[in-house]
């Protein structure tokens, strides 16, 4: 096992944003690295080469929201890569019914911008060597269920069902919001139990 962990982030959000969850990961004795791209003007497409070199080195990998469609993403394309486990966080691998809603919208497509494509159309199921989990929130606190219209749980954003891409090896539903996964103390416990063992800690 990889002591170093990369962290990706969402759409629209800062590298800071995953600093919370690095600070964690420090003190359960991992080293980790965030990686920063420009979500809207660049793109997944525009960040996939130097995302590829940084997981050149053996790593785990932490991604909330898009990052996580970009990081599988780059797996997809570039199965060779020696990362080991993967946790997303609320990522619409499956995709993003909210970003569909927003694409027709001629505002809501232009701050989408280069990373709509992939949003609409989410990740084939997961084949890759890594074990990759999922956690999905359950608090519906966001804009994403206006645009979105979702059936069943939702964590704001994000449908649970969205989620589910086929090939994971474990998938956790917690009480959190999309944006507050970043600073869940919760997701935090699961992200580290799954690196460290491939499975969340389910409740009895």
């Amino acid at each position: 096992m990889t002591d170093r962990v990369l962290l990706l982030h969402g759409l629209w959000m800062p590298r800071a944003s995953m600093a919370w969850h690095a600070r964690r990961l420090r003190r359960a004795g991992r080293t980790p690295h965030i990686f920063s791209y420009a979500t809207v003007a660049g793109g997944p497409e525009a960040a996939l080469p130097a995302l590829v070199e940084h997981l050149r080195e053996p790593t785990d990998v932490i991604a909330h929201s898009l990052g996580g469609l970009v990081v599988v993403h780059a797996l997809q394309a570039n199965p060779d890569l020696p990362v080991g486990r993967i946790v997303c966080l609320g990522s619409p691998l499956c995709g993003s019914a909210a970003a569909g809603g927003m694409a027709r919208l001629p505002l809501g497509a232009a701050s989408l911008g280069r990373s709509a494509g992939l949003l609409r159309r989410g990740c084939d199921p997961w084949r890759g060597p890594g074990e990759l989990g999922m956690i999905a929130g359950s608090t519906a606190l966001g804009l994403g269920q206006v645009f979105g219209h979702f059936q069943g749980r939702s964590d704001g954003t994000v449908a649970v069902a969205e989620t589910r891409l086929e090939g994971l090896a474990d998938h956790i539903v917690l009480p959190v919001s999309h944006s507050g996964m970043l600073l869940s103390p919760e997701v935090s416990r699961q992200a580290l139990h799954f690196l460290a063992h491939g499975s969340f800690v389910h409740p009895q």
